[in-house]
């Protein structure tokens, strides 16, 4: 009886070692890009703490996906927002093993990056990148949590013409795969809707003086002035337009939709001022408050823009390994492209191309020294 009991006893132990010891702690490498440099570096620096935030969420609740402990790690790189450098990245990610990729931050970089981790075959999702033709290469291992920016082009459009009545209708870009695609999205809806586009002018993304651009638009007279591109260029080319007295109403889209274009610009910015984010509202996101509070209370500063998205791209690829009970992208893939879930952001789906499902642009102005809603348009 006693030899029983000892018998019972040792198979016991043994079984919770052997348990133990299948439950190895695994360390999944999740990677993240963008400009953590140059004039885009506010926009890298703030995905890169939505995805790390994610990545600590995460390993707070010690998952365990096929039968293993699995603790995630942020690998991230600085692809500058240049699309050479950004398929170095995407390589220098792929040979460090990542099981994932949450990035590239701009159009850009995203669209060339794409096809290195196509013939990978590691999942990418932006939680940023507009340009339509990242996701018109066809390619399975491209996703993103953001409209895109013919719907955002689109929407801007119709209600510089509809809401504010403009007629005629100037049309500046950088040239950037993300300003270029928005301006010309912006510019077709201007002509569906019935405005004018009485001047196309290009700039570059690295441009600071606007002087004999805004001279050639301020001769055609326009009621709006559209910019394409990022606030570093917005802030200075808005304090331009002040400076030679162009008093036509500015509309930009999410590049210059943030905290940074309102220092920069200082009071060059007015009721005149307008701008679009794809997405909608912080505080009308569903978890966009506690979101906030979090990201203040570990990061000491607010977010910039991009960092909910970030944070909801990061969870979408560990919610897919969870669901599928595996960490490997052959095998999660699959169930990332049927995936259901609530993200900060609001409900997170994919299409068929991998464009986000039902993806809502929101109409601002400025107001009081800040981005004041006024419409969110789907």
């Amino acid at each position: 009886m006693q030899s029983n009991k000892l018998f019972i006893a040792l198979a016991a132990a043994s079984f919770a070692t052997a348990g133990a010891a299948h439950a190895k702690e695994v360390i999944v490498r999740i990677g993240h890009a963008g400009p953590l440099s140059g004039p885009a570096a506010a926009f890298g620096k703030d995905g890169e703490n939505g995805a790390r935030l994610a990545i600590e969420d995460a390993n707070a609740k010690k998952l365990q996906i096929g039968g293993d402990t699995v603790k995630f790690e942020l690998v991230s790189e600085d692809d500058q927002a240049d699309p050479r450098t950004a398929t170095t990245v995407a390589q220098r990610l792929t040979d460090a093993g990542v099981k994932g990729v949450v990035g590239h931050v701009t159009s850009g970089a995203s669209v060339p990056a794409a096809r290195i981790y196509e013939n990978a075959g590691i999942p990418m999702i932006t939680p940023s990148s507009t340009s339509p033709k990242l996701t018109q290469q066809g390619y399975k291992m491209t996703f993103r949590v953001i409209a895109n920016d013919l719907q955002q082009g689109n929407a801007l459009g119709r209600y510089a013409v509809e809401q504010l009545k403009a007629a005629k209708i100037a049309v500046i870009d950088d040239r950037t795969a993300y300003g270029q695609g928005l301006a010309d999205a912006f510019a077709n809806a201007v002509k569906a809707a019935g405005g004018q586009i009485v001047g196309r002018e290009f700039t570059n993304d690295k441009a600071t003086d606007f002087m004999a651009i805004l001279t050639k638009v301020r001769a055609t007279n326009p009621d709006v002035v559209f910019y394409g591109g990022m606030d570093s260029q917005s802030a200075p080319l808005t304090r331009q337009m002040k400076q030679l007295g162009l008093t036509a109403k500015f509309l930009t889209g999410d590049g210059g939709c943030t905290g940074e274009m309102i220092k920069m610009a200082g009071d060059a910015l007015s009721a005149a001022t307008y701008c679009t984010q794809a997405g909608i509202p912080l505080d009308k996101m569903p978890g966009g408050s506690a979101f906030r509070t979090q990201f203040k209370q570990r990061y000491g500063n607010d977010i910039h823009v991009y960092a909910p998205y970030s944070y909801d791209a990061t969870m979408a690829l560990i919610e897919a390994m969870k669901a599928a009970g595996s960490v490997e992208p052959a095998k999660y893939q699959p169930v990332l492209k049927t995936l259901a879930l609530q993200g900060v952001t609001g409900p997170l789906a994919f299409d068929q191309s991998g464009d986000i499902k039902g993806g809502a642009i929101t109409v601002s102005n400025f107001s009081a020294g800040r981005w004041a809603p006024l419409q969110t348009l789907q």
